[in-house]
């Protein structure tokens, strides 16, 4: 076994941490510098496969694991970024999309091997604003350039010299990656627990339709869950039928009533206005995104008319149904809403455009499947085009007319949707007037 290693475990079970809640670190460089290697001597197994020839490494590689005391991460192998040829570009691309979902950067390269790439890469991370650590690997073969490790460092970036093929410098990067990990992997922010107090009930609405995983909850629900225990309150789940029924014979009233945004209106009209509510949706805009943002880029809706581009993106593949919330149901109510027929664009998965102009909206889905990162990212690439960003429980809320309430339990992002509201009605008034 590499030495140092004994701070890691492998996670076993399929029912392990889901990917989106693991800290991601992606391993970039050129062809053939050892990327492969170090991620088999991190992981104390054959990953990825090792080759002398260059180019090896055609598509990202994962690799789930626990890094203690960081806790679940995943680490990505990725194809080298100087590769070439039209399947090298492919890799390529495969590569750059890497790095919007990455938590973590780790720059992989040679003793005396530092050029347009690395910087490209280093570009690349730090526009994300995402914490990079340089790995000089075959350093049994050369010591790195003093030059070249000063000019770094003058960065504030942390070096670290490995040998990866013998497992030596493995302690050193693992040091390095706890050192760079961000704040929110060490100290996690909750879901739901700063809107509640310990002893807290809170009603959560699920509904059950074909969509609904058979025997499970799907995630957002689990999450809810589990961080309502976490922070020493409890819950009741509940059906949208149901829910009238469960708030009567609560005593005291439940601290905050959380719904599928697919039932936000029967949920409205249910809980009594005394009783704060909001939807799962919402809570992952703030957990996986910036809800400030997504709050403005809701507010997006108001501008939207008859035959403009619209893009909704969801973060998982699915078989849609009849009344699919992302394919049927929001398009039905912003139609309503905006009083005419619009454009609209679905992507899955990781697919999504470079060029965001022709759109004027995009909403997502929740992203739970995600990491914070790649939403993050996706925020950053609309905000850079100049095109709005929200999502599914926001789209829907607003466009029911109940985004007000939606909203009340965040505070700051309250204030966002009443100072932007008095603008626009005074701008509206104004051009009255004129």
């Amino acid at each position: 076994m590499p030495p140092g290693l004994g701070h890691y475990t492998e996670e076993k079970s399929v029912k392990g941490t889901p990917k989106s809640m693991r800290c991601h670190i992606g391993f970039f460089g050129r062809r053939n510098v050892g990327k492969s290697s170090l991620l088999n001597a991190m992981t104390r197994q054959q990953v990825s496969i090792v080759s002398d020839f260059a180019g090896t490494t055609t598509d990202a590689v994962e690799k789930p694991m626990e890094l203690l005391p960081l806790g679940p991460v995943l680490f990505i192998d990725t194809a080298g970024i100087d590769d070439i040829g039209a399947l090298g570009e492919m890799r390529v691309k495969k590569t750059r999309q890497a790095f919007d979902r990455t938590d973590i950067g780790v720059i992989v390269t040679e003793p005396h091997r530092w050029g347009e790439f690395e910087e490209q890469i280093l570009r690349s991370l730090k526009e994300r604003e995402i914490p990079v650590v340089v790995v000089m690997n075959k350093t049994d073969l050369d010591d790195p350039n003093p030059a070249l490790l000063k000019a770094i460092e003058e960065k504030k970036i942390t070096v670290v010299k490995t040998v990866a093929d013998r497992g030596e410098g493995i302690t050193d990067l693992r040091q390095a990656l706890l050192d760079n990990a961000p704040e929110d992997f060490i100290n996690s922010p909750p879901l739901i627990g700063d809107l509640i107090q310990p002893g807290d009930m809170v009603v959560l609405v699920v509904p059950i339709d074909k969509e609904a995983p058979k025997g499970r909850l799907i995630l957002p629900q689990v999450r809810a869950i589990r961080d309502i225990l976490d922070h020493d309150a409890c819950c009741t789940v509940t059906k949208e039928r149901e829910l009238r029924s469960v708030l009567n014979r609560t005593s005291p009233p439940p601290a905050l009533v959380v719904t599928d945004s697919q039932a936000f209106l029967k949920a409205d009209a249910d809980t009594p206005r005394e009783i704060p509510l909001t939807s799962f949706s919402i809570l992952f805009a703030r957990y996986q995104g910036d809800l400030n943002e997504m709050v403005r880029g809701a507010m997006a809706i108001d501008s939207l008319k008859s035959g403009d581009k619209i893009l909704i993106a969801e973060a998982c593949s699915h078989h849609p149904i009849a009344e699919d919330i992302g394919r049927v149901k929001i398009p039905r109510w912003l139609t309503q809403y905006v009083g005419g027929k619009l454009d609209i664009n679905i992507m899955q998965g990781r697919d999504f455009p470079e060029n965001l102009n022709e759109y004027k909206l995009v909403i997502h889905c929740g992203a739970c499947m995600f990491n914070r990162r790649a939403v993050l990212s996706r925020l950053m690439q609309c905000r850079r085009q100049g095109v709005p960003m929200t999502n599914y429980g926001l789209t829907i809320a607003y466009s029911l007319g109940i985004f007000e309430r939606a909203l009340e339990p965040f505070a700051a992002a309250s204030e966002i949707y009443k100072k932007n509201l008095l603008t626009v009605n005074s701008l509206n008034a104004i051009q009255q007037e004129s």
